[in-house]
């Protein structure tokens, strides 16, 4: 069975789908488990990157999304809705696209990464900005929902979070066991149950013979299951992760505490350090939510009893770093040009 299929294709009778179910699907998950063999080196463990980024609207919410929208088709919506900081809007809207319906997006005003707003721009959703943060978004899209308008695509949608679990089967797949700790961004909190949800089913099937632990990473000012506090007004480069009352907070938290694992915090400085030695190090480019997970192994290796040396260790990185172009580009200056010849060309590689 071709991967390119999707995740319906590889794990059906692991989904909520009947035999009737339309799938609704652009060829999403097989996503690259990457070995990072200069980060193993560097936490003394065996680290692999789940490029998330590499699906096709560029995050891992093409995984619940497919799943989301076949189902939503199956039951007769003729649209959807969402709240979004960028990546469900984009996923949402090329799905939509895909299965013929429409779709809108309901968004903080200027929070969101100019990347993801074109792709939903570009896939004809309806774009609704708000004067408000993520969390009034998600608020008026319940409404919307209880009403019966539209379908929602959040990771409220149970839907969602069962395409999502995928990931976890295809590490396992991969690696022929769960790792000892899996390690994501840490925002709405649906991705880390699904990761959660994926490692407990296959493991009641005999696929792998341990849980990992499970860690979260949140941003210093975005930080809500760290302080175990709502966060009204949530601040953060990483605009991904920009939430302060996660969805899925109670199923993260329980997941967390089962596996023995935390909710640790980063901050902004230390999420744009760690993506720029992804970048230049391992060769790997993620938005800056997507650093968070590398930025926490760097600074809490050793904390809290998270002994990473000896340990095999996944890191989740969500989106690809096209997603969020301005931080890079905010950095780059670019020099006036030189003459055009070698001499000048080889000089300024030289003392570039």
């Amino acid at each position: 069975m071709s991967a390119a299929r999707g995740v319906i294709a590889r794990y059906r009778d692991h989904l909520p789908l009947g035999e009737a179910t339309p799938i609704i699907t652009l060829g999403e998950g097989s996503t690259p488990l990457v070995f990072a063999p200069r980060l193993s080196e560097r936490i003394g463990g065996r680290v692999f990157i789940k490029c998330e980024g590499l699906n096709p609207s560029g995050s891992f919410k093409d995984r619940g999304m497919t799943v989301a929208v076949s189902k939503a088709v199956e039951r007769g919506a003729q649209g959807l809705v969402c709240a979004s900081t960028g990546n469900t809007s984009a996923s949402a809207a090329a799905y939509a696209a895909r299965a013929g319906i429409r779709c809108a997006v309901i968004l903080p005003a200027g929070k969101i990464a100019s990347g993801k707003l074109v792709q939903a721009i570009a896939h004809g959703a309806r774009i609704v900005s708000i004067d408000g943060n993520f969390d009034d978004a998600l608020r008026i899209v319940r409404e919307l929902g209880d009403k019966g308008e539209l379908a929602i695509v959040n990771s409220i949608n149970s839907d969602r979070i069962a395409g999502q679990k995928t990931a976890a089967f295809e590490v396992i797949d991969e690696l022929g066991d769960a790792p000892d700790i899996h390690i994501l961004p840490l925002g709405n909190a649906g991705n880390l149950t699904a990761y959660a949800a994926g490692y407990s089913e296959y493991r009641q099937l005999g696929k792998a013979r341990v849980l990992p632990r499970m860690i979260g990473i949140q941003a210093e000012h975005a930080a809500p299951m760290f302080h175990r506090r709502v966060i009204e007004k949530p601040e953060t480069i990483a605009s991904a992760i920009r939430i302060g009352n996660p969805a899925s907070w109670e199923a993260a938290q329980r997941a967390i505490d089962e596996s023995h694992g935390a909710v640790e915090i980063v901050t902004d400085s230390e999420i744009l350090e760690a993506q720029s030695w992804l970048a230049k190090t391992e060769g790997i480019f993620v938005e800056p939510a997507s650093a968070a997970p590398i930025a926490g192994l760097f600074k809490f290796s050793n904390a809290h009893d998270l002994i990473f040396k000896n340990s095999v260790v996944v890191c989740t990185c969500t989106g690809h770093g096209l997603k969020d172009p301005e931080i890079i580009s905010a950095k780059f200056s670019q020099a006036a040009p030189v003459a055009a010849t070698i001499d000048a060309v080889r000089e300024a590689i030289t003392h570039s």
